[in-house]
C-alpha cells in the first residue's frame, strides 16, 4: 500500500493530477533529488506556489530524522532500526547515520512502493545490515511477522520505529492511533516511537488558513494530508514517555548549533517527538 493509499473515506474531488503524483517521488524532488518525473515536478510547482518553503522544510525533517537517529544510536545504544513508509533513498538515510555511529546496526525499510523498493535493493545490494521489504504498513501484523523483518530485527531487544510524515496521511484518527499502537504494543521495553506529524497551531488564523489551504488543494491525491492538533498528535504516545524536550517543532529537537537560515511557516506546521516504551 502506498501513502496515497492510506486515505479513506468518502470520494473527493480529483486534481489533475491525481492518480499520477507518487509520494515518493516527490519527496525525492523536495530533498533535491533525481529520481521523479516531470509530472511530480508539475505538482511540486504546484505546491512551492502555495507553500513556498516547501523544500526548506523537507530539509529541516531530513536533519531532524540525523540527529535523532545519531542520538539514539550513538547515546543510547540503540542498534534495530524499523522506518516504515521509508521513502526512495536520499542522503543520509537512516541506515547510513545508525551505522556510522553503531556498526552493525540492523535497519529494515518498509515501504509498500515498487519504485522505492526497486531502487532501494539497488543501493543497499551490498549491505548485510540493510534490508528492504514491500510490506503494506497499514497492515501492522503482517508487516511484523513478514519474513524481512522477523528475520532481521529482534523483538526481544529494544528496536526504534519511525513513523516519518505518515500519519498525517491517514484521514481518520483512530485509525491512525491503531496503527501507533499496534506497532507499540509488540516492541519491549526499552523501544522507542520517533514520529512526525503536520500540525494546525491554534490561534494563528494566516498559518490554520494555510494548512487548509493544503488540506484542501490535495484531498483526492497521493498526497492527501490532514493537519491536526497538539493534542492529537500528542495522542499516538499514549503509555510512551517522551524525551526531552517533548512532542517541539522539529528546529528545537536538540538542535545542532545557532540556526543559521530564518524560520518559515512550514516549520511552525511540523512536529515531532521520540519515546522510549517503559
Amino acid at each position: 500500500m502506498t501513502a496515497g493509499d492510506l486515505v479513506s473515506g468518502a470520494a473527493r474531488p480529483a486534481r489533475p493530477y491525481a492518480g499520477r503524483v507518487n509520494l515518493a517521488r516527490l519527496s525525492d524532488a523536495l530533498l533535491g533529488g533525481q529520481d521523479h518525473y516531470e509530472d511530480d515536478r508539475e505538482v511540486l510547482r504546484r505546491l512551492l506556489e502555495i507553500a513556498p518553503d516547501a523544500q526548506l522544510m523537507a530539509r529541516e525533517q531530513r536533519a531532524w530524522l540525523v540527529r535523532v537517529v545519531r542520538h539514539l544510536a550513538a547515546e543510547r545504544g540503540v542498534d534495530q532500526f524499523l522506518d516504515l513508509g521509508s521513502g526512495l533513498p536520499a542522503e543520509e538515510n537512516t541506515h547510513q547515520v545508525a551505522q556510522r555511529h553503531r556498526p552493525g546496526a540492523e535497519v529494515v525499510y518498509v515501504d509498500h512502493d515498487p519504485v522505492v523498493q526497486v531502487h532501494g535493493r539497488a543501493v543497499l545490494e551490498e549491505n548485510e545490515h540493510t534490508h528492504i521489504t514491500g510490506a503494506d504498513l497499514t497492515d501492522p501484523g503482517a508487516t511484523l511477522g513478514d519474513p524481512v523483518v522477523y528475520r532481521h530485527l529482534d523483538f526481544d531487544r529494544p528496536v526504534a520505529v519511525l513513523l516519518c510524515s505518515i500519519l498525517h496521511h491517514v484521514e481518520s484518527l483512530n485509525r491512525a492511533r491503531y496503527l501507533v499502537r499496534s506497532y507499540v504494543d509488540e516492541l519491549p521495553p526499552g523501544s522507542y516511537l520517533l514520529l512526525t506529524h503536520q500540525y494546525e497551531p491554534p490561534d494563528d488564523p494566516p498559518r490554520q488558513a494555510l494548512a487548509h489551504t493544503l488540506d484542501r488543494e490535495f484531498a483526492g491525491t497521493p498526497l492527501a494530508t490532514f493537519h491536526r492538533s497538539r493534542a492529537e498528535i500528542e495522542s499516538f504516545f499514549t503509555g510512551l514517555d517522551l524525551l526531552d524536550p517533548g512532542l517541539a517543532h522539529l528546529h528545537d529537537w536538540w538542535p545542532d548549533g545557532p540556526r543559521m537560515t530564518p524560520l518559515t511557516d512550514l516549520n511552525l506546521m511540523m512536529l515531532g517527538g521520540v519515546a522510549i516504551k517503559p
